[in-house]
């Protein structure tokens, strides 16, 4: 009997919400590893707003995935068959937006790094606090926000994965620091659990720059940006003079293929002489492991907190990844498609299970 790997793949290209009419299930007979390749069983994938993005075939800061390609992202696995020195099987590894949304991933070792399971915390936590999810938020603050104490830090999607961490790293840096979320009942928690100092629901507090002004009465000295949009122009009017906004996502546009006016405020970055920056995590790969300390020391002190959302089994992945785009997740999201085997699974092992 030969292996099958099912996979998520692009069918056609989003108009909206991605669904199963764009991304569309298939099994296609499993690949071994050649010379020097890594063949990866999956455990967890990451449901990231960056892969919207990448499912258009707009130019981005990666190529955009092609029709008929599988679905490109972050994932947590367990190494079945190596040819390569790094790599031995049993090892977890996660790769940051370079495997497949699959069962099996034939990795590229230059992309993927070994992780270890004994190191006191669930092993997903690669995957979310001490993978992109948290080292993005980290290095956006730190490097380009530049915080320090008695700033007022404003962050918008502030009860996703970045956001509710973006501002934990504020408040552990001395801000004073507000939110934007979608719900009173996300308002409540990051405010209530995160330590936010205040929180805005954008959807119900009418004019977004007045609700800033009250919330930031001595204007913002960071905005953390996640969203752009109208947010973005309202944050803009509300900004003090040297302010650095944080540019990294743009959620609001992920979704549509129209032109999206503005920022029709964009003259305040001269006015009020701005500092904007892009970025992705990526850049700071090298400085990865510095960072992951850190935050680790937060989290034993209880200075810093997460949550992630765990959706269980293959089929839910692309209802799952929708969640992303409707305001019903909390924290970082991803899909569980199997538990680690113990002891370490071998190729062999796992023909015989399917036997």
């Amino acid at each position: 009997m030969k292996l099958e790997n099912r996979q998520w793949y692009l069918h056609s290209r989003p108009e909206g919400v991605p669904n199963e009419d764009d991304i569309r299930a298939r099994s296609v007979p499993l690949c071994r590893p050649g010379p020097g390749q890594v063949l990866m069983q999956n455990l967890f994938l990451s449901m990231d707003p960056g892969a919207r993005f990448w499912m258009s075939d707009r130019p981005g800061y990666m190529e955009p995935i092609a029709i008929g390609e599988t679905i490109r992202g972050s994932t947590l696995g367990r190494i079945v068959e190596s040819n390569h020195p790094k790599f031995k099987v049993g090892d977890y590894a996660v790769g940051i937006a370079c495997n497949g949304w699959e069962d099996y991933s034939l990795i590229d070792p230059e992309l993927n790094e070994v992780v270890r399971a004994d190191l006191g915390f669930p092993v997903n936590w690669h995957l979310s606090i001490f993978s992109a999810v948290g080292l993005t938020p980290y290095f956006g603050l730190l490097e380009i926000g530049k915080p320090k104490p008695g700033d007022t830090l404003l962050v918008s999607a502030a009860a996703g994965a970045v956001g509710s961490l973006a501002g934990q790293i504020g408040r552990i840096k001395g801000c004073r620091t507000v939110g934007i979320a979608g719900s009173d009942e996300k308002c409540r928690w990051i405010v209530d659990e995160l330590g936010y100092d205040a929180a805005i629901n954008y959807k119900t507090c009418g004019d977004m720059q007045q609700a800033i002004a009250e919330a930031c009465p001595d204007g913002v000295d960071i905005y953390f940006d996640n969203v752009a949009g109208s947010i973005l122009d309202a944050a803009l009017l509300n900004m003090n003079n040297f302010g650095r906004i944080v540019f990294c996502g743009a959620i609001s546009q992920y979704n549509t293929d129209d032109a999206v006016p503005g920022p029709y405020n964009y003259w305040q970055i001269l006015a009020r002489s701005l500092t904007v920056r892009g970025y992705i995590a990526l850049e700071f790969r090298d400085r990865f492991p510095q960072a992951v300390e850190e935050m680790r020391g937060w989290i034993d002190s209880g200075e810093l907190t997460f949550a992630e959302d765990i959706a269980e089994g293959f089929e839910s992945t692309v209802a799952t990844f929708a969640r992303l785009f409707d305001g019903s997740n909390k924290g970082k999201l991803m899909v569980k498609i199997r538990d680690g085997d113990e002891p370490a699974p071998t190729l062999e092992n796992i023909q015989a299970a399917a036997e």
